[in-house]
């Protein structure tokens, strides 16, 4: 989307003269593209043979993924295009053309979060085509254009197209997401679809093959798993609902999974599990006859699947006696909550393939993160139990590093010794964490020895274990995880983390990827490994987020910087004085902070909203809204010839606003957490709208400078901030990655502060 914008800037700047005496005709011209290339583009981009998996062996890849960045750029570079030509044509407006481009993009950002809950992501896009033309169609008739008759009815007869295409064209998937493997076995077929802004849910039935989703499943378990329908989140992510049982004894596989170990080492009164999805781990709690299941999922739309479209195969689950259903996001429910459980269970809720293949490394969790933990223990109730469940990977990543943020935790709730209150199991496919609130007794560890011996599980560890006690069942060539886990608990736990291969450092929430294991110290290895099975060991996800970088960086700088660069434009004397690096720096500064601000305040209102519909939706739009308040307010500056000092109050306004919420941000969420939604929403928006006030200030006070001095110059400020938007949009998170997202705002200061001295006048 950015590249378009971008190279929008250096088209304009190389054509702007032809371009500016035919403004109506290209205007209306770039909003009928607009329309028709939304749509387009991305049903062509469906047939590219893009792979991410084999990208090492196969230099054609690469040809592809640029491919789809220029192909999906298009509509775009159109839309980009139509609002440059009007800032050039319209200069004495800029500070309002710029609000009401901004308006209009918070407007977008809501408005589109509210139209997928009503329709599916591929009609989404018609919409948006739709939309595009009839703004053709009004431009056509303000900018009283000769041949508006003639627009209008190509216009007309284009949106009749695209409704009647909204109902014949299916959403092609990719072949290589787990959906598209499943549905290639004989008797397989998707027999209901739902669609929200969490996720296109598509429910797969097979009458021929027997689908049967147990992770973990011991190898000594005789009891077959009941008849399931799989679920899969965007073509990929599999759970499962299960048919109800006709008498209890037919979930006894249940108890056979590491996830049942707490069951086994007390009554457990009340239990509350986080991510029910599908219902596998409350039929696992009834199973064990627990009196009080509380149950806690993100997504309306799966509940409703189980309790209504698919009542009958469940027995509406989440409808019986003793359950309890909280539709919501984990860490929120339990932060307003006031119980206390027994157990807290975080049922495993990603599936095996997407896991193990690193598609996960970019995604941010805020369920793993040392401060989640420590709130989850807060909420167990004295001798109770946390339990989290991970995928076994080889070599040991996830298990790890869930221990390590444990203990980390553990000490942050003033335990002395962390070492007394974990336990860890593993089978051949998973793992289970045990956290106790308090010390294990001698009789629990008997009991976690003999389930564990009747099941063939390994204990990993356990206060007291040895090293002969381990590694009995699945066998490794050395005890891996006992080993790790020993040496974490040690004083020489950094010189580990830092010699192990795989970055299993603690999740904060400041840095919430804990699913990122990847170290550029390892990738030579794994290089030359990559035709001896070395090649899952990296993580796709985050290897194609550094070819996007590279790529996204050579594509900016041929196609946007250097055009423009080397187009020698007539100057006028005026802009004689203006040095064109000055206007490069200025815009590419504010281009990169402005992005990494809103990227890194839109992931810590996560933290106060949860929800991620609500945290997107809601900061998104408040940023682009009062963003475009503050461009429209700048424009009197310009009146006045204020200019600098205009600039000089927004960067003091938004460096100090910085620093007073990363120095406070985390104690007003403290304080505001028990507050319902919508008084957390409207915090949200009082926070945000200052900050995002004076943001909206930089960029048109120095384009309307420009169209003083050196008009010619507008397109190539544009591009430049185009330039700059593609590449900030993934710095801002391969920074965080690394560094946090602290690290990040602070580092937008330092390029708001710098433009103080760049700012580009005669």
């Amino acid at each position: 989307a950015l590249l378009g914008y971008g190279i929008s800037g250096t088209i304009v700047a190389i054509t702007q003269q032809k371009l500016n005496v035919r403004y109506p005709a290209c205007y209306i011209a770039c909003l009928f593209l607009f329309g028709l290339s939304s749509v387009s583009c991305f049903l062509a981009a469906q047939y590219i043979p893009f792979n991410a998996e084999v990208i090492f062996w196969d230099w054609r890849q690469i040809v592809y993924l640029v491919f789809l960045f220029l192909l999906l750029s298009i509509p775009f570079f159109f839309a980009a295009t139509a609002i440059c030509l009007t800032f050039i044509n319209y200069k004495k407006q800029i500070a309002r053309i710029y609000a009401l481009d901004l308006f209009g993009a918070g407007a977008g950002s809501l408005t589109m979060i509210l139209l997928l809950f009503l329709v599916f992501p591929l009609w989404a896009l018609f919409i948006i085509a739709i939309v595009g033309l009839i703004a053709t169609l009004i431009a056509s008739w303000e900018l009283h254009s000769n041949k508006r008759k003639w627009i209008s009815a190509g216009c007309i007869f284009c949106i009749a197209v695209a409704v009647l295409a909204g109902f014949s064209i299916e959403l092609k998937l990719s072949p290589y997401k787990s959906l598209e493997q499943s549905l290639l076995v004989n008797g397989t077929k998707v027999i209901e679809q739902r669609s929200s802004p969490l996720g296109l849910l598509s429910i797969l039935e097979s009458e021929e093959i027997p689908l049967r989703h147990a992770p973990g499943l011991s190898l000594n378990s005789v009891q077959e798993p009941l008849p399931q329908l799989g679920v899969f989140t965007d073509g990929d992510n599999m759970a499962v609902i299960t048919r109800h049982p006709e008498n209890i004894e037919q979930l006894a596989y249940l108890d056979q999974m590491t996830s049942a170990l707490p069951y086994h080492l007390k009554q457990i009164q009340q239990v509350l599990i986080l991510g029910a999805g599908g219902g596998t781990d409350v039929l696992q709690a009834k199973f064990h006859t627990i009196p009080d299941i509380h149950a806690v999922e993100l997504n309306p739309q799966l509940v409703d699947l189980v309790d209504k479209q698919f009542k009958q195969f469940t027995g509406a689950l989440y409808q019986q006696q003793n359950i309890s259903l909280h539709i919501g996001e984990a860490r929120d429910y339990v932060s307003g909550s006031d119980h206390q459980y027994d157990l807290i269970q975080l049922a495993l809720m990603d599936a095996f393939a997407a896991s193990s293949s690193g598609l996960y490394a970019l995604n941010e969790s805020y369920l793993y993160t040392t401060e989640a933990l420590h709130l989850y223990l807060t909420h167990v109730a004295a001798d109770g139990y946390l339990s989290i469940t991970r995928w076994i990977k080889m070599p040991p990543r996830d298990t790890l590093k869930l221990f390590i943020t444990a203990v980390d935790a553990l000490k942050q709730s003033g335990s002395s010794s962390p070492d007394e209150q974990l336990v860890i199991i593993r089978s051949w496919q998973t793992s289970t964490l045990l956290i106790k609130k308090g010390k294990f007794t001698a009789q629990e560890l008997n009991a976690i020895q003999i389930f564990c011996e009747q099941r063939s599980f390994d204990i990993v560890f356990s206060p007291a274990i040895s090293i002969d006690q381990v590694n009995r069942f699945n066998v490794l060539n050395e005890p891996y995880f006992y080993s790790a886990a020993v040496s974490l608990l040690s004083e020489n736990r950094n010189d580990f983390i830092d010699q192990y291969k795989f970055n299993i450092q603690p999740a904060t929430d400041d840095r919430p990827y804990f699913h990122h294991f990847f170290k550029w110290s390892t990738l030579p290895e794994l290089l030359r490994l990559r035709n001896k099975g070395g090649m899952p060991l990296l993580e796709w996800g985050y290897m194609i987020f550094i070819a996007t970088l590279i790529i996204a960086s050579l594509l900016s700088i041929v196609l946007i910087v250097m055009p423009m660069y080397f187009y020698n434009n007539a100057r006028t004397d005026a802009s004689k004085n203006l040095k064109r690096s000055t206007i490069v720096y200025y815009f590419f500064a504010i281009g990169l902070a402005f992005l990494f601000i809103e990227i890194a305040f839109i992931q810590k209102f996560i933290l106060l909203l949860h929800h991620p519909i609500y945290a997107i939706s809601v900061t998104l739009t408040a940023f682009l809204i009062f963003a475009g308040l503050g461009s429209l307010w700048s424009g009197r500056f310009s009146k006045r010839r204020a200019n600098r000092r205009a600039i000089l109050v927004a960067v003091l306004g938004i460096c100090l606003l910085c620093l007073f919420y990363l120095l406070f941000l985390k104690t007003l969420f403290a304080v505001l957490a028990t507050l319902p939604i919508i008084i957390k929403i409207i915090f949200t928006i009082v926070l945000i709208a200052p900050l995002a006030f004076f943001m909206g200030m930089p960029f048109p006070l120095a384009l309307a400078n420009l169209s003083k001095y050196a008009e010619q110059y507008i397109p190539w400020a544009w591009g430049i901030n185009g330039c700059a938007s593609v590449i900030s949009a993934v710095l801002a998170t391969l920074l965080a990655i690394h560094f946090g997202f602290s690290t990040v705002i602070l580092i937008a200061m330092l390029l708001y502060i710098s433009v103080l001295f760049m700012y580009p006048t005669a």
